[in-house]
């Protein structure tokens, strides 16, 4: 949950670099709150009023969290658009995100792995 908040804390911060961890656990819990926002959503009747609200409330964390996940393996924010590549895309989307960081320092920041311990 505090991988969630901090994402949260850093909304419009789109420098510096994202651990996996960071970036997996904020989905995660990004996931979880959607499935109990469509839940309440079909329990009170609102046609997805309350999941919506919460998916514009997450835009800016997500994108800068991805930026900066981006930015951990050595790869500019903008190969974020790799993603409109139908199917092929979202593949080599989904590996950039797993693969590990870069060790030590990059063109975008210290190693955040090394920040932490």
């Amino acid at each position: 949950m505090n991988w969630f908040i901090a994402a949260f804390k850093k909304y419009t911060v789109f420098s510096g670099r994202a651990r996996r961890k960071e970036y997996w656990m904020f989905y995660l819990f990004m996931i979880i709150f959607m499935i109990v926002t469509g839940i309440l959503d079909g329990l009170i009747g609102s046609y997805g009023l309350i999941t919506g609200i919460f998916c514009l409330a997450l835009i800016l964390p997500s994108l800068s969290v991805t930026v900066r996940r981006l930015h951990d393996t050595g790869r500019s924010g903008w190969w974020f658009f790799i993603t409109l590549v139908p199917l092929v895309g979202a593949i080599v989307f989904f590996v950039f995100t797993v693969q590990a960081g870069s060790f030590g320092e990059n063109e975008y920041g210290p190693d955040p792995k090394k920040i932490e311990v």
